[in-house]
């Protein structure tokens, strides 16, 4: 859990980054990571609303792929639910990607996460917040 603040980013790349690090995750995928995390937690500090007070990251690692989950109980917005198919580093935009038009609303911070993890999620609700969902695959 990370107060709503523009201080908890740095502390939660800290957090995350020594623990993948920790755990053996090669430096690019922890890079990648990182760099999606930080908007996912970007959109909650700037977008959540003044209600929310904290918001949390959980991550998970299993069999050679990371899941980074940031979830809020904010106000939520009214596109309640999309997937993203991620380049990632080299790799192509899947058929299931949104046109460039359909995220422009959110700025570039799903660009961005797009073109550091494999697959993003998004479920929100108006009055019920909002969970990103990153899906990445790791090097050792």
């Amino acid at each position: 859990m990370f107060e709503r603040e523009s201080l908890s980013i740095p502390a939660m790349r800290q957090v995350l980054g020594d623990t993948l690090r920790r755990l053996g995750v090669n430096e690019d995928s922890v890079a990648d990571i990182l760099l999606a995390a930080t908007e996912a937690c970007t959109n909650v500090v700037l977008h959540a609303g003044q209600s929310v007070s904290v918001y949390e990251i959980a991550a998970t690692i299993r069999r050679g792929a990371c899941r980074v989950e940031v979830t809020d109980a904010g106000r939520g917005c009214s596109r309640p639910r999309f997937r993203v198919r991620g380049t990632g580093r080299g790799r192509r935009a899947s058929a299931a990607e949104p046109a460039r038009s359909e995220l422009a609303e959110s700025g570039r911070g799903f660009a961005i996460m797009r073109a550091c993890v494999d697959d993003v999620r998004l479920r929100s609700a108006p009055g019920r917040g909002t969970r990103v969902v990153l899906d990445k695959r790791i090097q050792w």
